[in-house]
């Protein structure tokens, strides 16, 4: 105690010194990351990649094979002789198959397993063009901010116990000066500082960005603040606040922005992955029954990106596509694949066909899954204090209904079990808080009971004309 208060006394009397607690910006971290090392492809074979994707989408192997030998093939291309390395490119895929049954999600989870950049689209937002609208360039420059978004966060995650000593240290110098700093970390580690108030220089925040008349922002202007000599500014503040923004401080240092910015371009363009959804809603019937500036011209601007171009982003720099993979999907039940014009057809030399789900896919929905639907209401449930028996005859009703569902009125996919289960559900979540330390059993019963009505109303709606 005594030790508490001398050490206390010594903190006031810096306080009351003036000067003491003022901190300059430490110079920078003497390491700098490898950022080559950092957005390398992941060495996973395929049947890794299969395995690891099993344990969050249930079935669908053909797609599952056929995207995972695409990734591997990647990895296997940096391996090649460097004269065959810019021959060989990437075998784009077409997904075809109703919806909900996991052709976004697999190209998802395979970007992250990989740690690739990864975008997904709809072609349905983009027009021709002429045409007011996103044209199809903009695809290039949302893949791109991805991978500095990427490769920022690798650098974080990599580098943050050292920006935190760093940052530790920053703060100990703005509270006590140059010395006594070791007199102090105890008590910083301890949070006994945390309410104490110091004075740091920190950078002065740049204004407002101005936006166009379509509301993107001026890239321009962006890098004319970046130019500018960054001002720094005295701010008072907790010390635990000051602990946040010295490690903020410190990884801005780290993170050189030009370097970024190469190796994210060279990520963006060796391994970026490129999903776009909802391609058959571009697609014109053969009998010609649909037009519209999102069709046939939407699928000429998105040819010279799936076959290889290069596209100059807002800021100037240019990004190659040739060795981008695209991944188009979808549902195809008002038009044919061969509705796509013959040349975009030819850019997707791999075709997958995914299966509609059935009652036996559903059950293994609701339980392989890691997070599957049953345990996140069972965890929603446990913070009211209220555990959720779910029986398996109830699961197996479950699965049962959304099927019944799906093939009665319209098949939606695995995203009618989110319906039924919700329907299962409601009365119990709204009425949780009034039953802490329950166990409430979710029975076959049950479930006939709470969504019974929902199949006769899709009973009666087959006789309405």
């Amino acid at each position: 105690f005594a030790r508490a208060v001398a050490h206390d006394r010594h903190f006031t009397r810096c306080a009351m010194g003036g000067g003491r607690f003022n901190s300059t910006v430490a110079a920078p971290l003497e390491e700098t990351p490898n950022y080559e090392e950092l957005t390398n492809p992941a060495d996973m074979k395929p049947k890794d990649v299969v395995a690891a994707l099993d344990k969050y989408i249930v079935g669908q192997k053909e797609a599952k094979r056929s995207v995972a030998v695409a990734l591997r093939n990647r990895w296997r291309r940096h391996r090649v002789p460097a004269e065959f390395k810019e021959e060989i490119y990437p075998k784009n895929i077409l997904m075809i198959g109703p919806t909900g049954v996991g052709k976004t999600e697999i190209a998802r989870r395979v970007a992250k397993l990989t740690d690739a950049p990864f975008i997904r689209v709809e072609c349905t937002k983009f027009t021709e063009v002429g045409y007011h609208g996103r044209d199809v360039d903009s695809i290039c420059e949302d893949l791109y901010k991805a991978a500095v978004l990427l490769l920022k966060n690798k650098i974080r995650e990599q580098n943050k116990e050292k920006v935190r000593k760093k940052a530790r240290e920053v703060v100990l110098k703005a509270l006590c000066g140059e010395g006594n700093s070791s007199d102090f970390e105890e008590f910083l580690d301890s949070g006994a500082l945390a309410d104490q108030e110091v004075v740091l220089e920190v950078p002065k925040k740049a204004p407002p960005t101005p936006k166009d008349p379509q509301g993107q922002q001026m890239e321009e202007f962006v890098r004319h603040l970046q130019g500018m000599q960054k001002q720094t500014t005295q701010q008072r503040m907790l010390v635990s606040e000051a602990l946040k923004i010295a490690e903020e401080t410190e990884m801005e240092k780290l993170l050189d922005d030009e370097k970024v910015a190469q190796e994210a371009l060279r990520c963006c363009e060796q391994y970026g992955i490129v999903v776009l959804d909802e391609v058959d809603k571009i697609c014109q019937p053969s009998d010609g029954s649909r037009k519209g500036v999102s069709g046939e011209g939407v699928q000429q601007d998105l040819l010279p990106l799936v076959e290889g171009t290069t596209v100059n982003l807002k800021s100037g720099m240019p990004v190659k596509t040739d060795h981008i993979l695209f991944i188009a999907s979808g549902a195809f039940q008002l038009v044919k694949p061969s509705d796509m014009i013959a040349e975009l057809q030819g850019r997707m030399p791999l075709r997958v066909n995914l299966k509609a789900l059935t009652k036996e896919d559903f059950y293994r929905i609701l339980t392989e899954p890691q997070a599957n639907l049953i345990y996140q209401n069972k965890e929603l449930m446990r913070t009211e204090d209220v555990t959720l028996d779910v029986q398996d005859e109830a699961v197996q009703e479950i699965a049962e209904v959304a099927f019944q569902a799906n093939a009665t009125v319209q098949n939606i996919g695995a995203r009618r079990l989110i319906t039924v289960v919700e329907r299962v559900l409601e009365g119990i979540a709204f009425q949780a808080p009034d039953h802490a330390g329950e166990t409430i059993a979710i029975t076959r019963d049950l479930v006939r009971e709470r969504v019974g009505d929902m199949l006769k109303t899709q009973d009666l709606q087959k006789l309405i004309i």
